[in-house]
């Protein structure tokens, strides 16, 4: 019983000094104008932080996401393939690469992939 109560005693007093340490903390970087700006440049903020950006630029990121998962989730299938090659591992990598390949064709067709 004692060492329980003086277990929790001492978390509760860890607990303490903790948020005191980071109240200190934080209070230290409100007074700092710099590093609460937005800029790391070194000039003042202007109104243009919130410019808006192409959507061109996002839709391409977008689809740089998905593929990067996509081929990410087929490093494994290579390994797999080359230790295990059964019937049913090659037809799901194909058809998994197929799904790949027409979301590839549909895009291209879209007019996603060109820049310009």
């Amino acid at each position: 019983m004692y060492p329980l109560f003086f277990f929790s005693l001492f978390l509760i007093f860890l607990n303490m000094i903790m948020l005191i340490i980071s109240f200190l903390i934080t209070f230290k970087a409100y007074k700092n104008r710099e590093k609460n700006s937005p800029f790391e440049c070194g000039f003042d903020p202007s109104w243009y932080t919130r410019s808006p950006f192409s959507m061109r630029f996002f839709l391409l990121a977008v689809i740089f996401l998905i593929f990067d998962v996509e081929i990410i989730l087929l490093m494994p299938m290579i390994i797999n393939l080359l230790f295990s090659p059964s019937i049913i591992y090659l037809s799901s990598s194909m058809i998994f690469l197929i799904i790949l390949i027409i979301g590839l064709l549909h895009e291209w067709n879209q007019g996603s992939l060109n820049w310009m």
